[in-house]
């Protein structure tokens, strides 16, 4: 009997210490506690959420500088979650297309004129040849004096 509850204490000790951590609702210990996340990596986590929570993974890794891709899927697999949620990259990509797709005409119009005008900066300026000035016909009347 008492190996029983030995091993159930020792069951619930191994998943508590597996536990998710949410990043909306973790504090700096509990950030600090992912392997990978360091006290100025926990701090850029909280003051960025002061500003929201964090929707998904894409927008943790649009709004954190220091967290991308490939440590999204390092710090999930140490248990970091975002609103319960572990790292996929297709979801990160299926996210992004999504809001790539949002953005109206006119940012993707000014974007591209923007690049013509760079394109227009960076082109050589090529002399336009002008005409000849056309001279004055002259008169009868002007010659006659």
């Amino acid at each position: 009997m008492f190996k029983k509850i030995l091993l159930i204490i020792t069951m619930l000790y191994a998943a508590a210490a597996f536990a998710a951590v949410d990043v909306n609702k973790a504090t700096a210990a509990e950030l600090d506690g992912i392997k990978g996340i360091g006290p100025s990596l926990s701090t850029k986590i909280l003051e960025e959420r002061k500003n929201g929570n964090f929707k998904d993974w894409s927008d943790l890794i649009a709004r954190v500088s220091g967290v991308g891709e490939k440590s999204a899927a390092k710090f999930s697999g140490e248990g970091l979650t975002v609103n319960g949620k572990k790292f996929s990259a297709a979801a990160v990509a299926k996210a992004d297309a999504k809001s790539a797709a949002k953005k109206p005409e006119s940012d993707k119009a000014k974007k591209s004129s923007k690049a013509d005008k760079s394109d227009q900066a960076s082109a050589p300026v090529t002399p336009v040849a002008q005409p000849p000035a056309a001279t004055p016909a002259v008169t009868d009347s002007a010659t006659k004096k």
